[in-house]
């Protein structure tokens, strides 16, 4: 059964405080979780304010499906990001089947 994972690198530049990068990633996590049948967690420890990498995986029985969700959240992901201030600067997706 084929999973899909997705990882994103934002960047957050008017970050302050650990109060303003726990605002938007957890906006990002909520707004991705309710729009998209996935899994979403953040991957990295709290030592830079204005970083966060967010780990999402999704599992389906077709490959196909999945590549297609991977697009549409990757998508989703930069608008929500731009909305909150934030920008993603790097993001890898993968497809893993046994």
């Amino acid at each position: 059964m084929p999973v899909a994972k997705l990882t994103l690198e934002i960047e957050i530049p008017h970050s302050q405080s650990l109060k303003d990068r726990r605002q938007v990633i957890r906006s990002m996590k909520d707004k991705l979780r309710n729009s998209f049948n996935l899994s979403i967690a953040e991957l990295d420890d709290v030592i830079v304010w204005n970083r966060a990498t967010l780990g999402i995986a999704s599992i389906s029985s077709s490959s196909t499906y999945l590549t297609g969700q991977l697009q549409q959240i990757d998508q989703a992901a930069h608008r929500i990001a731009i909305g909150l201030g934030a920008e993603i600067i790097d993001s890898y997706a993968e497809i893993l089947s046994e």
